[in-house]
């Protein structure tokens, strides 16, 4: 490469942003301008001295008259490693190298759709973070609550996608974060997003924090199904006990007989073989719900017949098997209880009507009896008028 370059060149370099470098690791910023030293090139002219990289940026380089190189615009083309080999007048020779490394601040990046609430105990989409125009690519890194969140695949993963502008080279990145929330956690979880540039010593950039609820559903009802339903339980035989949950697989069940838990493993069903009379009594399960804490079913009565007889297995307190028949029951009986009071009613007014009616009657044939007694009692004897 030509070394001749005319003197107002060097004044022009010392009036832009940049700095004369020696060290062998550099870093630029994209658009600014570069100088690179050549150690050992004599202070003036004639030089001897070469500049080795390869590529185009010679049409743009410049060779300074103390031997330095000016790189007016550096760019991601520039990057790689720049040799310089010096001969000084006496025909010792000197060497450079310098790494170069240029860089682009992206704009501060942000979180774009995110959620309005969470949902415990399944996964949720925070939102996506996004980051723009930056170089190298950088990484995007999430928070909660101030600490990094690292995925693990299970409470928290994320899923990244990196682009590049096909004209400035450019990076965009995208970071979306799934979250699963513990059962019976703090109500309002914050996020937020950096991003953390590929360079060292540079300072990472934040997005705004977002407060997410986290809401949690009353759970449904627990209940305890019984098999055989409605059916005869005679000694000896086998009664089967469900525990109905909306997530069996999530909870811990336990079962309790007259008040009083069993010391039994957790589990949905309770099998009970060649009941005895010993295993009459009330039964109830209790399902365990992150964040609700225990739920317990209405009992469920458990009859042993005795010889002779038919018992049936009683059910759920609250709607099951006998809780129906009974309320049927009642509504029978008390529609039978009105269906007397009425036919008492009515009885009572028809008597009252036929005693009405017969009081009349009874009157005239007193009457006609009256008259009949005195029609039939003897006239007074004349006799005793006339004389013998």
């Amino acid at each position: 490469m030509a070394a001749g370059a005319a003197a107002g060149a060097w004044v022009l370099v010392l009036s832009l942003w940049g700095a004369v470098v020696g060290d062998r690791n550099i870093t630029a910023r994209i658009g600014k301008p570069l100088v690179l030293n050549c150690r050992g090139a004599p202070k003036k002219p004639p030089q001897q001295l070469e500049w080795k990289l390869g590529g185009s940026w010679d049409s743009v380089a410049q060779v300074l008259p103390n031997g330095s190189l000016l790189l007016p615009a550096v760019g991601i083309q520039d990057e790689g490693t720049f040799r310089c080999q010096a001969t000084s007048r006496n025909g010792k020779e000197m060497r450079s190298a310098y790494q170069v490394q240029v860089y682009q601040i992206p704009g501060k990046p942000e979180i774009v759709s995110p959620a309005s609430e969470l949902m415990p105990g399944v996964p949720n989409k925070v939102g996506t973070c996004v980051s723009e125009g930056g170089y190298p690519a950088g990484t995007l890194n999430w928070h909660s609550e101030g600490k990094l969140l690292i995925p693990d695949g299970k409470g928290v993963s994320v899923l990244e996608e990196t682009t590049r502008h096909p004209q400035t080279g450019l990076f965009t990145l995208q970071s979306a974060l799934m979250v699963t929330p513990a059962w019976g956690g703090a109500p309002h979880l914050t996020f937020s997003c950096s991003f953390s540039p590929g360079l060292p010593r540079r300072r990472a950039l934040h997005t705004a924090s977002i407060q997410l609820r986290v809401w949690e559903p009353v759970p449904p009802e627990v209940r305890v199904m019984v098999q055989p339903e409605g059916g005869k339980l005679v000694r000896g035989g086998t009664v089967t006990l469900t525990c109905e949950t909306p997530a069996q697989s999530s909870l811990q069940i336990h079962w309790i007989k007259d008040g009083i838990p069993l010391h039994l493993a957790p589990s949905p069903v309770l099998l009970l073989n060649d009941v005895e009379f010993d295993d009459e009594g009330s039964y109830s399960c209790v399902a365990t719900y992150p964040g609700h804490g225990p739920q317990e079913s209405p009992a469920v009565r458990v009859v042993i017949a005795q010889p002779g007889t038919e018992e049936p297995i009683a059910g759920s307190v609250e709607g099951q098997g006998l809780g129906t028949v009974a309320l049927a029951l009642g509504i029978l009986g008390g529609l039978g209880i009105a269906a007397l009071l009425i036919g008492a009613i009515m009885w009572r007014r028809q008597r009252r009507r036929r005693e009405e009616r017969k009081a009349p009657e009874n009157q005239e044939e007193e009457e006609e009896r009256a008259e009949l007694n005195q029609s039939e009692e003897p006239e007074p004897a004349e006799s005793g008028a006339a004389g013998p």
